[in-house]
């Protein structure tokens, strides 16, 4: 007969040794899941689909970038070049040098040019050297409108320093259309101005083109649509009357089109590797969207970690549990494939959004190659940018808020009192980019050379705050910034030197001895490996 004693000791033992077992197993599945893909192999004899995958994804999404890249040139070159030419076309004395406003101070000039417009529109064809046509719809020709805004009533008289003026806004109208005979419009046309209440006139006329440069590059030719309205501002009834041009683009697929020796095959494989990309990108959502959940299950360490060791789990150790780069892989394969099915969209002709596809498909190319920066953290030698970056972040988002407290001070302040005195002062955007040019040390004599001659107040106004600011900024502020980061980073190189784990998740995992070639990774119930404690 067994003394009960030692079934106590026994059931110590078990208890014990069932502990021991736990922990070891859950330290095992915890260090697996921070390995890195070769380590995986190693261990599961896993293939890494995964890094296979984003190093295939990172070529196909390039290329596509630089096919989409070039087309978007040649759009945008077409365009610019277009309303150059509309300026040069429609606006009397313009030419390619000036580069300033175009203005008007007189009443004869403003008719001189809205005629000058006019007629230049009635002879077009007869003027460009381009391929300009007139928009028809149903076989007619849409006509140019001559508008002019204008206050409903006024009586201003500044010599009395009276007026009487009734704000609400009209606007009158006046079709012509380019088939009336060229030397006959300008009797036809009755068209006065009461500048006194003028706001502004508006001349609106539709032109038809097609860009023929994408031919050398094997592409078919797109027909474009300008919406062109040309603009008299007098808002400001200053004396001074702003000119300019608003070219409004719309791109469509030609209605009928014959390109010698091309059957549209470049087309057909820019759509397949636009598909290519997406089912790519899905595949690539899917397998980082599973790795993130596993990584959420696995939050268990923190009950596990309070049960058998009673402490709490600091929260950057439960964040290591969120991969940032599987979030960061997945928002860019979202932003890949709605602008890849924008891209097919544009190719086909169905949408014109050049802008909003080249922002998703720019900004996706930019986060792809971002995470090449993960698979270079598999060598310790390069781990450091990313360990520093990751420690360092949070500390950096506090100094920024606190520095950023001082920035807007000095932006309003800047903005309300050197404005109307200093070009670079007159928005509060342009407030914002001036003093982020002159912390990075730019333009900071023509800064200070803009308040010469300005009152002697306003004058020791802007050195006082120029002269502030960027001893502030340049010798405190960015001072403290970039050791806040150098210290982090000398902190990580000692750590890694010295081999100690920065956390104590990093800590625990350390104690698992078991390296990736051992085989006890081999299957995910590892409670088979637990007999061992009653050898």
């Amino acid at each position: 007969k067994v003394n009960p004693s030692v079934w106590v000791y026994i059931y110590i033992y078990i208890y014990k040794c069932t502990h021991v077992c736990e922990v070891e197993d859950f330290r095992r599945r915890l260090k697996y899941f921070f390995m890195n893909p070769c380590e995986k192999y190693r261990a599961r004899g896993r293939k890494p689909w995964k890094l296979t995958l984003q190093i295939l994804k990172i070529a196909i999404i390039t290329i596509q970038l630089v096919s989409f890249g070039l087309s978007n040139e040649m759009m945008v070159s077409f365009k610019e070049e277009s309303l150059l030419t509309f300026k040069n076309l429609f606006l009397k004395g313009y030419n390619d040098q000036h580069r300033g406003i175009h203005t008007l101070y007189t009443k004869t000039d403003v008719y001189d040019h809205i005629h000058y417009a006019i007629d230049r529109y009635m002879n077009l064809e007869n003027l460009t050297v381009g391929n300009h046509a007139y928009e028809r719809v149903d076989g007619l020709y849409t006509p140019l409108s001559l508008c002019k805004e204008f206050y409903r009533n006024s009586s201003i008289f500044p010599g009395n320093e009276t007026f009487d003026i009734d704000p609400h806004v009209e606007k009158v109208c006046i079709a012509i259309y380019p088939t009336i005979d060229t030397e006959s419009w300008p009797r036809r046309l009755t068209f006065s101005i009461d500048f006194k209440r003028l706001l502004s006139v508006n001349i609106y006329l539709k032109l038809r083109a097609i860009n023929l440069q994408t031919v050398r590059h094997n592409e078919l030719p797109d027909c474009y649509l300008f919406n062109i309205t040309i603009i008299f501002n007098n808002h400001a009834h200053s004396g001074r009357i702003k000119t300019e041009i608003i070219n409004d683009v719309g791109i469509y697929e030609c209605k009928d089109w014959n390109v010698a020796d091309t059957s549209g095959k470049n087309d057909y494989m820019l759509l397949m590797l636009d598909s290519l990309v997406i089912i790519a990108c899905i595949t690539s959502l899917i397998l980082c969207s599973r790795s993130v959940k596993n990584g959420i299950q696995l939050q268990f360490y923190n009950t596990f970690f309070q049960t058998y060791f009673s402490k709490p789990v600091p929260w950057a150790d439960r964040m290591e549990f969120v991969n940032g780069w599987y979030i960061l892989i997945i928002v860019s394969d979202t932003l890949t494939i709605a602008g890849s099915i924008l891209k097919i969209g544009i190719q086909t002709k169905f949408l014109t959004n050049y802008d909003v596809c080249s922002i998703l498909l720019g900004t996706a190319t930019m986060l792809v190659w971002v995470g090449v920066i993960r698979y270079l953290g598999f060598f310790k030698k390069y781990n450091i940018l990313i360990l520093t970056l990751r420690a360092a972040f949070p500390n950096v988002i506090r100094f920024c808020c606190c520095a950023a407290m001082i920035y807007l001070g000095y932006c309003f302040c800047g903005w309300i009192v050197l404005g109307p005195y200093h070009d670079k002062f007159r928005t509060l955007d342009k407030v914002t980019e001036c003093l982020f040019s002159l912390i990075n040390g730019d333009d900071m004599y023509a800064t200070f050379k803009a308040m010469r001659d300005k009152t002697y107040l306003v004058w020791l106004f802007s050195r006082v705050y120029l002269y502030s600011f960027i001893s502030l900024f340049i010798y405190m502020v960015l001072s403290l910034f970039i050791a806040l980061i150098t210290d982090t980073y000398e902190t990580i190189k000692s750590c890694q030197e010295d081999k100690v784990p920065v956390s104590e998740l990093q800590a625990f995992i350390a104690e698992c001895r078991d390296h990736p070639e051992s085989g006890r990774y081999l299957t995910d119930n590892q409670t088979a490996s637990c007999c061992g404690c009653f050898g």
